[in-house]
């Protein structure tokens, strides 16, 4: 049995599979000719997991993470997100698929600067013609700790207040799978150990499938299996 299919069957013996992807692959073209980033990836990750996806820079990390979540298209194979064949989706509708079933939360938080904590939490909400926008982000606002600054700028947080931000945004909507693509890398060990325990801690309260990409083995080894790329391809079966 090759890697790829031990993380595609680990993944759908057990429970209900959100997110799976059956040999896709990426190939850009470069001054060199044409440049694969990813080939023959086929996983499967269940509702409520916690999977960390870890390899050297270049080994496709991001790129895999753009494809599952329908961010970008594979130039081989399918992927799968809530029940959605994302590969015969135009842009439109990628995007209606993430809008329901996605979250994000990346390295620089992405906040808009001109939004208060509380109004860049209610922005999804208001998206989707939510009547409750308010009252429910200031509730995930202060599930975060983030209770009394709702009405502070993004300028006037700190950047672990900001990454808060982003994760109850990430949240409000209750999304299926929360793709996270190193929430730590701009925060200092002690900022970024709390991030962790609050991603974790939603992770296990709400059955949100958390996917994370990182160089940190310690934290790698916290979730429940591990991808590894190396070269665009899958190294070895979830552990």
């Amino acid at each position: 049995m090759t890697s790829n299919d031990e993380n595609r069957r680990a993944a759908n013996a057990d429970g209900e599979t959100v997110l799976a992807a059956e040999g896709i692959g990426k190939q850009v073209s470069s001054p060199e000719g044409t440049l694969a980033i990813l080939a023959d990836v086929s996983i499967a990750i269940r509702r409520g997991e916690s999977v960390a996806v870890v390899g050297a820079s270049g080994a496709g990390k991001s790129t895999l993470l753009a494809l599952l979540a329908g961010l970008d298209e594979p130039t081989a194979g399918r992927a799968w997100l809530a029940g959605h064949d994302l590969t015969a989706l135009d842009e439109d509708g990628r995007a209606a698929v993430r809008a329901r079933h996605v979250g994000f939360v990346f390295q620089s938080f992405h906040l808009v600067p001109s939004l208060t904590a509380l109004e860049n939490v209610m922005l999804p909400l208001e998206l989707a013609r939510r009547s409750d926008a308010r009252a429910t982000a200031r509730d995930v606002l202060t599930r975060v700790g983030l209770g009394e600054r709702l009405g502070h700028y993004p300028r006037q947080l700190s950047g672990g207040e900001q990454q808060r931000v982003a994760i109850a945004r990430a949240f409000v909507t209750r999304p299926d799978v929360l793709f996270a693509d190193e929430p730590t890398g701009n925060l200092d060990a002690a900022t970024g150990e709390k991030i962790m325990e609050l991603l974790f801690g939603l992770n296990a309260a709400t059955r949100t499938t958390l996917v994370l990409v990182t160089h940190d083995r310690a934290l790698a080894a916290r979730c429940d299996r591990v991808i590894r790329l190396d070269a665009g391809r899958v190294l070895a079966p979830a552990a």
